[in-house]
């Protein structure tokens, strides 16, 4: 595997674990996987829940936290510790300013494209910049905002296909269209990303995410024009990941035909694993009766089933009756706990492999 490299951070494993929130990709697993050479990356999805202790407003908790992980994290690790912040959440700004106060090495921003993102650097800040789309067209429409706007270029752009874990950016009928396949997206948004690098005579590297799952995988989509990848699955069934052992379990217990398809509350389709809780929502026995964190904007809780981030915290604590598990198209792959190291000496040993295969061919 060839190291990845955004602006003058080098990643010598080219994996960057996805951001999982609520909770599941704190400090503890990010800081395991940038010692182990990739791109640790926390999620500032729900930390004012987590850290409710601190303060009962839930921005104030927010903040305390993402300060409180990154700090943790750097205690651990001299790796690469990034960030991600979703630009649908309400304390969206709060979180990226957090993250470039604290020195993040790299933000990552989805769920809606994060066309400001650039405004909250200040002078002297380091922190790179990386948002994540789902199209071509959204590449090249972040590119020009940018560079017109803030006389800023994308440090990198992480493309995610309909595979991927937890809310998509997708309309339901495109997930299972090969036309927005990972494969067929990841060439086009290379194309399109390294048009304007050219332009510019600068280096914008492509991360592949989405329904990645094994070395040949990596290596197959890298093919493909990506010089990275984001996995977010295979790093919830290790043992410093962040979410308890049950939600863990949840996965290795999980059946291919487990796998669905949900409407979030949030206005976005999603990928989890089913249980008796979604049952009980498809059967409309749940019902929020106010908003107590007002964490996503496009929530409307009088037009909710349940509140997102109570269910998500729920399931980060084990309390699967009282929530459910977001999970990648391919958790049901899933067999064991083992160690980030284990998992990432497992992904090399098959990157190469596949790649000894190919050659003796």
């Amino acid at each position: 595997m060839k190291a990845l490299q955004i602006g003058n951070l080098s990643a010598p494993v080219p994996i960057v674990q996805g951001g999982m929130g609520v909770g599941i990709s704190l400090s503890g697993l990010a800081a395991a996987v940038a010692e182990q050479g990739g791109i640790g990356v926390i999620s500032s999805a729900g930390l004012g829940a987590i850290y409710n202790k601190f303060s009962k407003d839930y921005r104030a908790a927010s903040i305390y936290g993402l300060r409180e992980e990154l700090r943790k994290a750097r205690a651990k690790t001299k790796g690469i510790i990034g960030v991600n912040v979703m630009v649908a959440m309400s304390n969206f700004a709060d979180m990226v300013r957090t993250a470039v106060a604290e020195k993040a090495d790299i933000i990552f921003s989805g769920a809606g494209l994060p066309l400001n993102l650039p405004s909250f650097l200040t002078e002297g800040a380091r922190t790179k910049l990386a948002p994540i789309v789902s199209s071509a067209r959204a590449a090249k429409l972040l590119c020009r905002k940018w560079f017109t706007e803030y006389n800023y270029i994308p440090d990198a752009i992480v493309v995610e296909g309909p595979k991927a874990g937890g809310h998509l950016g997708y309309k339901t009928e495109q997930i299972a269209d090969e036309h927005f396949a990972l494969e067929q997206i990841v060439p086009e948004v290379a194309a399109e990303v390294g048009a304007f690098a050219d332009e510019h005579r600068c280096h914008i590297p492509v991360i592949a995410a989405g329904g990645i799952y094994t070395g040949e995988d990596i290596y197959r989509i890298m093919q493909l024009g990506a010089e990275g990848v984001q996995m977010g699955t295979r790093f919830v069934t290790t043992e410093e990941c962040d979410a308890d052992d049950a939600f863990k379990q949840s996965y290795i217990d999980a059946r291919q035909e487990d796998i669905e398809i949900i409407q979030s509350p949030v206005g976005m389709p999603g990928r989890a694993i089913r249980n008796s809780f979604l049952d009980r929502v498809k059967e409309g026995l749940k019902r929020p009766k106010n908003c107590p964190f007002d964490c996503i904007r496009t929530c409307d809780v009088t037009h909710s089933p349940y509140c997102i981030m109570l269910a998500l915290y729920n399931a980060f604590k084990g309390r699967l009756q009282n929530g459910y598990a977001f999970c990648g198209a391919n958790a049901w792959r899933a067999e064991k706990i083992q160690s980030v190291r284990e998992l990432m000496t497992s992904l090399r040993t098959e990157y190469d492999d596949f790649v000894r295969k190919i050659t003796i061919r």
